[in-house]
C-alpha cells in the first residue's frame, strides 16, 4: 500500500508539473509573475485527503495494518524548528523538496541528481549525529 500511495503521489506531482523547480519557485516568488498553481495543487490534495482522514479517525486501525502510526508528540522543539528551517531554505533556494526531487530523477537533470545525492548524504549525516 505504501508503494502504491507513493506511486500515486509521484503521478500527481508529475501531472501537476511540480517536479519542475521553476514552477515551485514561481509560487514562492511573490512579485510580478507569481504562479498560484502550487496553491491549487495543495488545495486539491487537501480536498482528497481531508474526507479520508475524517473517516479513518473513526476506525480503531487502518485497513492494511494493525494500528495507526501517528506522531507520539505534538511538542515544538529545537530539532523540529531547525529541520523546518532547513527544509524551507532548501525548498526556497532550489525549488525541490524530497518527494518531487525523487520523482524528477526521471528528467535526467544533473542538478536534480546532485540534489538527491546531497539529500541522501544529509539523511545519513543526520542519522549519525543522532546516534
Amino acid at each position: 500500500m505504501a508503494f502504491l500511495s507513493g506511486l500515486l503521489m509521484t503521478a500527481g506531482i508529475a501531472v501537476s508539473a511540480m517536479i519542475d523547480p521553476n514552477k515551485v519557485l514561481g509560487f514562492l516568488h511573490l512579485g510580478p509573475g507569481w504562479d498560484p498553481s502550487l496553491a491549487l495543487v495543495m488545495g486539491g490534495a487537501l480536498a482528497v485527503f481531508l474526507p479520508g482522514f475524517l473517516l479513518i479517525r473513526k476506525r480503531k486501525a487502518p485497513v492494511c495494518d494493525t494500528q495507526f502510526h501517528l506522531p507520539k508528540s505534538n511538542r515544538i522543539d529545537k530539532s523540529l524548528v531547525i529541520g523546518a528551517l532547513l527544509f524551507g531554505l532548501g525548498w526556497g533556494l532550489v525549488g525541490y523538496c524530497p518527494g518531487p526531487a525523487i520523482a524528477a530523477l526521471t528528467s535526467g537533470s544533473v542538478a536534480t541528481l546532485v540534489f538527491v545525492l546531497m539529500m541522501i548524504i544529509g539523511w545519513f549525516a543526520a542519522r549519525k549525529a543522532r546516534l
